[in-house]
């Protein structure tokens, strides 16, 4: 089968950071299912593993996000058959999506939204898990399915929800989730006109921009302070104003790796919660709660084909192969993008 892979770990000036290979066909057993891929998407953890996990053997083939169509399914399998359309954010210890044929645990992979194509589906699921977790498993915030925006308000008895970084991939489905499926007045963050916009389009209620004073922004807009802040990019250069701007007994959540870390006691004297989120660890560990994931996906997949949400598509970069991907990285790597990068057929 076709695949993409790398042999050395770096950047992407290496002779070969990724390319074209072709590898022998998996094998469905136990609770896997052998998915035909149709479609992926590209997140910055592929860049991140690409630069940094050097393979133990042989090529190693990144690529998580993906949309397929089931085609051989393992002797323990009871979710899936053979034909069904799925979608899936995979595992980060196993072999990735980027190749024709991918090996899945059934117990994290869902429908596909009908409403969607392959593309547009390819660009959710790893985002939205990571959204949704942080939402409603970290932050343990309740589903309410409101109606429409909640208007401004400032008082105690609604959440106000920040999001720093809130125009990238999460970003794009945690705003819809928050906004459509919470009581909470969410605020977005964004630098540029053109994401900020995104934001806008994607119905949240304020946009401020996390290069300027957020502190002050937030008072012009009639609010001294959140209940809630989700950092999704650069939190160590933000740490301080966004810990200044969270309410006494607030909660601080986080996806990022910050690089000079975190001094976790200036959260003490407010008594603020931290949260880490990471849509792996169900996986990687084989938690007791694993199918959690395929509930969830369903659960966005009825969201999407009720229209209570949008696919966070941004950009196709045509079919999968090496020199697509390299594109795609270079793209992911100048912080650029806005919504998901997709790529399909190969």
């Amino acid at each position: 089968m076709k695949a993409i892979g790398y042999k050395h770990a770096g950047s992407l000036q290496l002779e070969h950071a990724l390319q074209d290979i072709t590898l022998e066909m998996p094998q469905a057993l136990g609770r896997d299912l052998l998915v035909k891929v149709a479609a992926i998407s590209v997140n910055p953890v592929d860049t991140k593993v690409r630069a940094s996990a050097q393979p133990t053997e042989g090529f190693k083939v990144l690529g998580w996000d993906a949309v397929g169509e089931v085609v051989a399914t393992g002797s323990q399998s009871e979710l899936f058959k053979v034909g069904d359309k799925v979608w899936y954010a995979g595992d980060l210890t196993r072999s990735g999506s980027n190749a024709e044929y991918q090996l899945v645990d059934e117990r994290i992979v869902g429908r596909k939204p009908q409403s969607l194509s392959n593309a547009e589906a390819a660009a959710t699921p790893l985002t939205a898990i990571t959204a949704w977790e942080l939402l409603f498993d970290r932050l343990g915030f309740q589903i309410t399915e409101a109606i429409s925006k909640p208007a401004l308000n400032t008082s105690t008895d609604k959440p106000i929800l920040l999001i720093v970084g809130a125009a990238g991939g999460v970003g794009s489905i945690l705003s819809q989730l928050a906004v459509n499926l919470t009581d909470a007045m969410v605020i977005g963050t964004a630098s540029r006109a053109k994401s900020q916009q995104w934001l806008t389009d994607l119905g949240v209620n304020h946009v401020i921009n996390h290069h300027k004073d957020m502190k002050q922004q937030l008072k012009e807009l009639g609010i001294q302070e959140v209940s809630h802040v989700i950092s999704l990019t650069h939190t160590e250069q933000h740490f301080d104003g966004l810990v200044d701007v969270l309410a006494p007994q607030g909660k601080f959540a986080l996806i990022d790796d910050p690089k000079e870390g975190l001094d976790i006691m200036k959260l003490k004297l407010k008594s603020i919660s931290l949260h880490w989120e990471f849509m792996f660890t169900r996986s990687m560990f084989h938690t007791g709660d694993i199918i959690k994931q395929h509930k969830m996906l369903n659960t966005l997949a009825d969201l999407f084909d009720r229209k209570r949400l949008k696919t966070t598509l941004g950009e196709n970069f045509g079919k999968i192969n090496a020199t697509n991907l390299l594109k795609a990285h270079q793209h992911i790597e100048s912080n650029q993008a806005i919504g998901k990068i997709v790529l399909e057929n190969f």
